[in-house]
């Protein structure tokens, strides 16, 4: 029987010594099985541990160099670079890897947060979750915000009561208005999954998002998870819970959707609260222009 690739017994050793969720393990397996890949092909021979081991900070230049090739953006770069750190810690019996600074976003004035983004500031928060049912909880929350247009106080004041979903979701926002929101299925299996592994259970009338003693989450510990996965993915210092919420308008109207029904998906009261996206919208274009453009 051949012995276990590299990549899988690090999954093992993640599962076993960290506790990382199913997700984590397969996103950071896949990322090693990349990093393998790559190297037999850059050194022409076959990769063991203590070749891997001894990786230098250009070999793991190259690496980056070739998954930005074929369109990885910047926040999924940093993440990539940051699971195969962690693949070469372990290679190396965690003794410390080559070093090498992620790509950084330049910092302006606001923008969306980019779907690759969106995805890879949820998955390292969750990745840098205690425990396994926390790392879920994060995941759906940060998707309830992106995924669902909900401010963070809605998605934290929600309770057992709007459970078991369905393809839309009872949200009470600001002046106890109440308004229903259509829910992505990656949305609905996130909060479900996260409600299989909470430990606290979801009692009609308690929260369905739970701090780490049993209590209500407060918004402070998802804003400071936020704020250490922003500074790992070299994202702009205003990418926060809010900015998702922002993100989910400026592209469902950057894909069409009436000014009216983005108001009634997020609940504005007034009209005039919504058409600050348009004007969101006209820069990114703007941007576009500029940078395709030949003429610009």
């Amino acid at each position: 029987m051949n012995a276990p690739s590299l990549p899988f017994q690090f999954a093992e050793a993640l599962v076993r010594d960290r506790r990382r969720s199913a997700h984590t393990v397969r996103a950071y397996q896949a990322c090693a099985e990349r990093l393998v890949t790559f190297l037999q092909s850059h050194w022409g021979r076959g990769i063991d541990r203590s070749a891997l081991a001894g990786a230098t900070t250009a070999d793991l230049r190259a690496f980056l160099a070739h998954r930005r090739a074929s369109g990885l953006g910047n926040a999924s770069a940093a993440r990539e670079l940051s699971a195969v750190r962690g693949f070469l810690a372990w290679a190396a019996d965690g003794a410390p890897g080559p070093v090498l600074k992620g790509p950084r976003v330049k910092k302006g004035v606001p923008r969306p947060v980019a779907p690759d983004e969106a995805v890879a500031l949820a998955e390292t928060v969750s990745d840098e979750a205690v425990e396994p049912w926390i790392g879920a909880r994060d995941w759906a929350v940060l998707l309830l915000l992106y995924g669902a247009g909900l401010r963070i106080g809605e998605a934290l004041s929600l309770t057992g009561a709007a459970l078991p979903l369905g393809e839309t979701l009872s949200v009470t926002g600001k002046r106890e208005k109440t308004r229903m929101v259509p829910i992505l299925p990656q949305v609905r299996d996130a909060i479900e999954r996260y409600v299989a592994l909470c430990p606290y259970g979801t009692a009609a009338k308690e929260p369905i998002f739970r701090g780490a003693k049993g209590g209500p989450l407060s918004p402070a510990v998802i804003r400071r998870s936020v704020r250490r996965a922003r500074a790992a993915l070299g994202l702009s210092d205003r990418t926060t819970p809010h900015a998702l919420r922002h993100s989910f308008a400026t592209h469902l109207l950057g894909r069409g959707a009436d000014l009216r029904s983005l108001q009634e998906l997020l609940g504005h009261a007034s009209l005039s609260s919504t058409q600050i996206y348009t004007r969101v919208d006209a820069a990114h274009l703007l941007d576009v222009y500029r940078n395709a453009h030949p003429r610009a």
